[in-house]
């Protein structure tokens, strides 16, 4: 009788809180309603996979010679974020970069399309280096004569046939918003690797540097429905996307894409995750220029393995994430920085003595995110995150245009690929992180 006395009791008690919690819960929503301070989100993906084939971008040793078949689907996919009437777009295209002119091909239209600002607009890139080479038939920005910048007609077709790719997914993203809370998680993974290797003569070629730095942060953000379930996610991590290798000729998202279709594979209920790629200049996956997706004798293909890696600890961050915010302010901005070139660039009239970049911040919250329009090295980025007022801030790159890499200056004593191939001076990296914060401090 007592244990029957005593378990009612305790039913009731647990009954009780859980009304309690629910009210608590609905109050802090219904007073953010009620200032005005809700926030919305909506996502979508679509497909933009060529079906011609295409040049594909990166690995000056392919040559002009064409992608060979489909390993996996590439997308482009969409967050839009709306309070209080000011809006923000992010949107993840699994792509190489936005080289010559492209950036501002696709810019204006969606500019127009959505009566957004330049400061609203983070359009970016994964780096896949298994993609195709975009064109709009014009002289490449570093009058370079790469095998990427050969305008091909499967190419121009392609690229021009992303414009209404890009508006149809923003379009649904902006359709399908819902009022939403937030949170955000960290994690570490090892799948990049630094890979400025020092050789025994002092010289610096591209390999395996374990002990050099690299930003292993995953930054994971949860956009939760008003009852707490994922609606979606999206998550950043800085490593390149060249686990696949110059000889292979197969459409792939790399190890990027295919972590972005792990997450969503294994979260379903139509769950998006898009990857926005952190500063990866000198950063390569820990297995890099594979040829071709073996799968002899039970044998994981290298890029799939490194996506499940990463894709695995996407979701484990994801679950431990339990402090959510039902609102969260907007504000953007957006800058043109011109940067100091090389004058061996000049010399050989390839830049002027400035080179422009674009520069991208917003807030939502407390949640800071900066888009480069460069190869950022690693070291930047860190930099960046450390020197930011947020508690979390997503390091955006191959974002809103592409320049080149992006070196430190004491790097330029050291050489390398990453250096002799940049445009920029060695004092512009330091200009760069100046009036990154300098934005990020004036929200």
């Amino acid at each position: 009788m007592i244990y029957r006395l005593c378990h009612c009791l305790w039913v009731r008690v647990i009954i009780c809180i859980t009304i309690i919690i629910f009210a608590l819960q609905w109050s802090v929503y219904a007073q953010s309603q009620e200032s005005g301070d809700v926030l919305r989100a909506g996502i979508a993906k679509v497909d933009i996979t060529p079906e011609k084939p295409v040049v594909m971008f990166g690995y000056v040793a392919r040559g002009v010679n064409l992608s060979k078949g489909i390993h996996d689907r590439l997308y482009a996919r969409a967050v839009a974020f709306e309070n209080n009437g000011k809006r923000l777009l992010l949107v993840s295209a699994d792509l190489g970069d936005f080289y010559y002119g492209t950036f501002e091909y696709f810019q204006k239209v969606i500019l127009d399309e959505f009566n957004l600002k330049p400061s609203e607009l983070f359009l970016a890139c994964t780096h896949t280096h298994a993609g195709p080479s975009l064109t709009i038939g014009k002289e490449n920005e570093f009058k370079m004569k790469r095998a990427d910048s050969v305008p091909n007609s499967n190419n121009l077709e392609y690229t021009k046939n992303l414009k209404p790719k890009f508006i149809q997914v923003i379009r649904e993203a902006l359709s399908n918003m819902v009022p939403v809370k937030t949170g955000v998680g960290v994690g570490y993974c090892s799948v990049g690797i630094n890979r400025r290797a020092t050789r025994p003569d002092g010289s610096v070629r591209i390999g395996r540097n374990p002990y050099g730095p690299a930003d292993k942060e995953v930054l994971v953000m949860k956009i939760a429905n008003p009852d707490g379930s994922t609606r979606n996610i999206l998550f950043n991590y800085a490593c390149h996307g060249t686990s696949l290798g110059s000889k292979n000729f197969q459409i792939s998202g790399d190890f990027l894409g295919l972590a972005e279709q792990f997450v969503e594979k294994y979260l379903g209920q139509g769950i998006i995750a898009p990857v926005f790629v952190g500063a990866s200049g000198d950063i390569n996956p820990w297995y890099t220029s594979i040829t071709e997706f073996r799968v002899e004798n039970g044998w994981i293909p290298e890029p799939e393995l490194l996506g499940i890696m990463l894709g695995e600890e996407v979701i484990h961050v994801l679950r431990n994430i339990k402090e959510l915010n039902p609102g969260g302010e907007i504000e953007t901005a957006f800058k043109t920085i011109e940067l100091p070139s090389k004058q061996l660039y000049r010399d050989a009239a390839l830049t002027e003595e400035t080179f422009p970049m674009n520069i991208t911040a917003a807030r939502v919250g407390d949640v800071a995110f900066v888009g480069f329009g460069t190869e950022m090295l690693t070291e930047i980025g860190m930099a960046i995150k450390a020197g930011s007022p947020f508690k979390h801030t997503f390091v955006i790159t191959h974002c809103n245009g592409a320049s080149g890499y992006l070196p430190p200056m004491h790097l330029y004593k050291e050489g390398g690929y990453e250096i002799y191939s940049s445009p920029f001076a060695p004092q512009a990296a330091d200009m760069v992180v100046k009036q990154a914060l300098k934005m990020l401090f004036e929200f």
